[in-house]
C-alpha cells in the first residue's frame, strides 16, 4: 500500500506523531511519501519584514493569498526551511528521507497564472502580477524511482510553472499539491489538520462526519465545509478523480495520528462518493492561483 501524507502548516499542528508514523509505516516496507504546507510560517516571516500578506477572494467565494514577487520569494525560503527540518526530523526517527520541492525534477508540473480573478467591493477584477500555478502534470517516476530505492520522499511547493518557455517557481496549494501526488500514485490520502475531521456542524466537533461512500454523502459534504474545509473538499475530489482510492482528513495532534486515521479516525471519502459527481472545471476555478494551507 502507498500513503500520502499532507501534514499542515497551521501553528496548532505538531508534525512528532505524523513522523512517528511514518517511521512505522517505512520500517513495515510501506511506500509513504509526505506532502507538507507553511502559510502560518510565511505570514509570520512576512510580518517580520515588514509585507502585509495579501488575501483575495475567488468570484465563487474562495478566500487564499495572492503571491506578488516579495512574497514569492519569501514563500521559497521558508517552505525550503519547513522542508529541511521535516527531512532532518525524519532521519532521526530512522527513516531514509529526500526532501523535494515541486520544481525539482518538474515533480509538479503546469502552467503559471500571472492574472487571477478577484472579487473587490462586489465587482469582479483582474488582478495581475500573481505567481501562482495550476498544476496539470506529477512526475510519479520520480517519486516511484525514490520509492523502489527506499527513499521517503518529503515534498512541497513550489510547483515548477511553465511562463512562455521558461519554467519558474510558482505558487499553489499544499493540500491539492499531496492530492495530484496520491492520485498520480494510486495511494491513499492522508490530510492531516488541526482538527477531528469535517463536521456536519462546523462549530460542533460531536458532528464528525465519519464515513462518505454515497453521492448523496458527498453532497452533504460540500454543503458541510467552510472556511478551510473548503479547499480540503476540492483536494478529497481532485485525488480520487486523479487516481487515490480513499482520502482521509483527521487529526494531527491525535495519538498515533496516520495509523489512527488509516484504522478509521477522522473523516473518510471513498471513490464511490464520486462515481457521478466529476466536475473538474469548478475545481480548477475556485483556488488553483492561491495558497491556503492549514
Amino acid at each position: 500500500m502507498t500513503t500520502v501524507v499532507k501534514i499542515g502548516g497551521a501553528r496548532a499542528v505538531d508534525p512528532a506523531g505524523a513522523l512517528a508514523d511514518v517511521a512505522s509505516l517505512t520500517d513495515e516496507d510501506e511506500d509513504v511519501a509526505v506532502v507538507h504546507g507553511g502559510s502560518t510560517a510565511v505570514d509570520e516571516t512576512l510580518e517580520r519584514l515588514g509585507i502585509e500578506p495579501e488575501y483575495v477572494e475567488t468570484p465563487s467565494g474562495v478566500v487564499g493569498r495572492f503571491t506578488d514577487e516579495d512574497t514569492m520569494e519569501v514563500f521559497e525560503m521558508v517552505f525550503g526551511h519547513l522542508n529541511t527540518q521535516l527531512v532532518a526530523g525524519l532521519q532521526s526517527q530512522g527513516v531514509d528521507a529526500v526532501g523535494l520541492n515541486g520544481v525539482d525534477g518538474k515533480l509538479l508540473y503546469g502552467p503559471r497564472k500571472s492574472a487571477v480573478r478577484v472579487m473587490d467591493d462586489g465587482k469582479r477584477k483582474i488582478k495581475r502580477g500573481d505567481h501562482s500555478g495550476t498544476i496539470k502534470q506529477v512526475n510519479s517516476d520520480l517519486l516511484e524511482t525514490l520509492f523502489a530505492d527506499g527513499y521517503t520522499p518529503v515534498a512541497s511547493p513550489p510547483m515548477a510553472g511553465k511562463d512562455d518557455e521558461e519554467i519558474v517557481p510558482v505558487n499553489t496549494d499544499a493540500d491539492r499539491s499531496a492530492a495530484h501526488i496520491a492520485g498520480a500514485v494510486d495511494a491513499t490520502l492522508v490530510l492531516l489538520t488541526d482538527v477531528a475531521g469535517i463536521y456536519a456542524d462546523p462549530d460542533d466537533p460531536d458532528t464528525l462526519i465519519e464515513s462518505v461512500e454515497t453521492a448523496d454523502e458527498w453532497a452533504a459534504l460540500e454543503d458541510a465545509a467552510e472556511g478551510f474545509m473548503e479547499r480540503k473538499v476540492m483536494a478529497i475530489q481532485e485525488a480520487i478523480e486523479g487516481g487515490a482510492d480513499e482520502v482521509v482528513v483527521a487529526d494531527a495532534n491525535a495519538d498515533d495520528p496516520i495509523l489512527s486515521a488509516l484504522d478509521g479516525g477522522g473523516t473518510h471519502v471513498y471513490a464511490s462518493a464520486l462515481s457521478d459527481t466529476a466536475d473538474e472545471t469548478t475545481a480548477d476555478d475556485n483556488a488553483d492561483t492561491t495558497e491556503g494551507d492549514t
